[in-house]
C-alpha cells in the first residue's frame, strides 16, 4: 500500500453478558470507508445472532466520526430479511415466474459446472460472460478468486462501464495515479468548487468538512442541475442544464485566458497540451456559455473571479457530468482547472475525484489471477451481446455483485436475452432481484456482515478490514467460497 494510508484493523470486541459490540468496515460503494460499530446479541438456545444496531466508529478512522449513511445505518434489515435466500434454487418454470425449488450446494456445483464444460466444449469458453458490478467494493469479493476462477476458464471479459468509465480514463490521462485533496484537507481550502457531486447523498463524510472550511470564511459553489445545499451553507449554486457543463466549464477557462489569470508557468512546465483546450475555449465567451448552459451570466462571472483569486482552491469533481454522450470532454475541462490556474503544491488545493488508487493491494503469487487475452464485452452493451450479436454467442451469463437487468442501458433487450432459452443464468444473491427471477440457478450470497474482506476507501485515505460480525444466514456463502467450490469441481 502507498505511504500515508491507514490500515484499519478490527479491535477487540466489548463484551456485556450476552451482548457484545464490534467493529467492521462497510464494503458498498462509496468514497468513505467508513468503519463500523455492531452491537450483537448472541443467541442462546439454538436463537439465531441477531444484529441490535449498526453506527459509525468514533475514534480511530479519520473520517466516520461516529455517524454513518441511513442505508448502512439499517443494514440488519438486510441481512435478516424475509427476502433473503438462505439455499440453492433450480429453475423449475418459465423464465421470469420465479419457480424455482431447493436443492443442495452440491447439485448446484455440479448443475453449473456441468452446463459451462458442454458449452465449452461446443462453443469454447468465451461463450461464458461474468456480469459483476459494485455490490461489493470488496477486494476479496470481487476480483480476486471470482476473476482467477473465469480467467482459468477462459471465459469472455467484462469491461465494466456502468460508472466511472469516462471519469477514470480522463483522470489517469491527465493525471496518472495521483491522490487527489483529502477530505481533511478542505477546511484549508479558501475555495471549493464541487461539480457534478452530491456529498450529502454520497460520500457523506465531506460535509463537515465543508461546514468547517465555510465557517473558516471559503468560498463554496456548486454546479449542479438539483439545489442539494441552503444557502446557509453555499455561496453560489449553478443551476447548469443537463448536458452543458462542458461549455459551462469551457466559459470559465475563456474568462481566465482573457484576464490572465492562467498559471503559464506551472503549465509550461507540468502540462503538455493545453493549448488545444485553449483554443476550444476561445470560441466560449462567458456570454454565450452561460446562455448555453442557462444560468445567470452574473454567477458564471463571480464563480470564474473567486474561485480563480483563492489559494488553496480544491475541484471535487463527481460522476454525474459524465453521464452525457460530451460527459469525457466536460470531465477533462473541468478536471483541467486546477492545472490551468496552478492550484496544486499547496494543501487543499488541486481536485479530488476518486483516491482508489493510493492504496495498492498486491496479493500472493498463488492468489494472482492468471492474464487471459480473451475478447472483452462493453456491459453497457451487454443487451446487444445477450441479443445475438457475438460469435461465438453468450450461451452462459454468470451474475454476481450485479442486478443488470434495472441498471443496464437497453432494459429491453437486457430483459429478451434473459429470456432465452438457451443462455444458461446463474445469479449468485442475497435477495431474489429482477435479474435473479430469469436465472436457472440461484446462489445464496453472504453479505458484507456475514464474510471477511477488505477495502480501501476511495475519498478517504483509508483501508478497511470487515469481519463477519453473525454467522452466514442460512447456507449463503461469500463470493470467495462459491467461487473456490467452482473452481475446484
Amino acid at each position: 500500500m502507498s505511504e500515508g494510508t491507514d490500515v484499519l484493523e478490527p479491535p477487540q470486541a466489548t463484551r456485556d453478558a450476552a451482548r457484545e459490540t464490534l467493529t467492521s468496515a462497510c464494503m458498498l460503494d462509496c468514497p468513505d470507508g467508513c468503519s463500523l460499530e455492531i452491537e450483537v446479541e448472541r443467541g442462546t438456545d439454538g436463537a439465531p445472532d441477531r444484529i441490535v444496531s449498526i453506527g459509525g466508529v468514533r475514534d480511530g478512522h479519520p473520517t466516520t466520526h461516529g455517524f454513518i449513511c441511513a442505508k448502512v445505518g439499517r443494514f440488519a434489515d438486510r441481512v435478516d430479511h424475509r427476502d433473503r435466500l438462505l439455499t440453492p434454487l433450480r429453475r423449475i418454470g418459465p423464465k421470469g415466474s420465479g419457480s424455482f425449488e431447493p436443492i443442495s450446494w452440491d447439485q448446484a456445483i455440479d448443475l453449473v459446472t456441468g452446463r459451462f464444460r458442454e458449452i465449452v466444449e461446443r462453443w469454447g469458453a468465451e461463450a461464458i460472460l461474468p456480469c459483476n458490478y459494485g455490490g461489493s467494493n470488496g477486494m476479496l469479493s470481487d476480483g480476486l478468486v471470482d476473476a482467477a476462477f473465469f480467467a482459468r476458464l477462459g471465459a469472455s471479459r467484462l469491461a465494466r462501464t456502468i460508472c466511472a468509465a469516462p471519469t477514470g480514463a480522463v483522470a489517469t490521462a491527465m493525471y496518472g495515479k495521483i491522490p487527489g485533496v483529502a477530505y481533511e484537507d478542505y477546511p484549508k481550502a479558501r475555495a471549493i468548487l464541487i461539480w457534478g457531486a452530491n456529498p450529502k447523498a454520497s460520500g457523506i463524510h465531506l460535509v463537515p468538512y465543508l461546514r468547517e472550511a465555510k465557517q473558516r470564511g471559503a468560498f463554496i459553489a456548486v454546479v449542479d442541475p438539483v439545489a442539494r445545499f441552503s444557502d446557509r451553507e453555499i455561496d453560489l449554486h449553478l443551476p447548469v442544464y443537463p448536458g452543458a457543463d462542458l461549455p459551462l466549464a469551457l466559459g470559465l477557462i475563456h474568462r481566465w485566458q482573457r484576464q490572465g489569470k492562467l498559471d503559464r508557468t506551472f503549465l509550461a512546465e507540468h502540462t503538455v497540451g493545453a493549448e488545444t483546450l485553449l483554443e476550444a475555449a476561445a470560441a466560449w465567451t462567458p456570454e454565450r456559455a452561460a446562455e448555453a448552459a442557462r444560468v445567470p451570466l452574473d454567477d458564471l462571472l463571480r464563480l470564474a473571479d473567486s474561485f480563480a483569486d483563492a489559494s488553496p482552491a480544491v475541484v471535487r469533481c463527481g460522476w454525474g457530468l459524465e453521464r452525457n454522450r460530451n460527459g469525457g470532454q466536460a470531465v477533462a475541462a473541468v478536471m483541467a482547472i486546477p492545472a490551468l490556474l496552478g492550484k496544486f503544491g499547496v494543501q487543499g488545493g488541486g481536485y479530488t475525484m476518486s483516491n482508489s488508487r493510493a492504496s495498492v493491494f498486491t496479493p500472493p503469487p498463488e492468489l494472482e489471477p492468471p492474464r487471459h487475452q480473451t475478447r472483452i464485452v462493453n456491459q453497457s452493451r451487454l443487451g446487444a451481446a445477450l441479443d445475438g450479436e457475438l460469435d461465438p454467442p453468450i450461451r452462459a451469463l454468470f451474475v454476481y455483485n450485479c442486478n443488470p437487468l434495472v441498471t443496464v442501458p437497453e432494459q429491453n433487450r437486457v430483459l429478451r436475452g434473459l429470456e432465452r432459452e438457451d443462455l444458461f443464468t446463474v445469479v449468485s444473491e442475497q435477495v431474489m432481484t429482477d435479474t435473479a427471477l430469469y436465472a436457472d440457478v440461484v446462489l445464496p450470497a453472504t453479505t458484507m456482515l456475514e464474510h471477511r474482506d477488505i477495502r480501501p476507501g476511495y475519498g478517504s485515505f483509508v483501508i478497511g478490514a470487515a469481519r463477519p460480525v453473525v454467522p452466514p444466514r442460512g447456507e449463503a456463502r461469500s463470493n470467495v467460497a462459491t467461487f473456490a467450490a467452482l473452481g475446484r469441481a
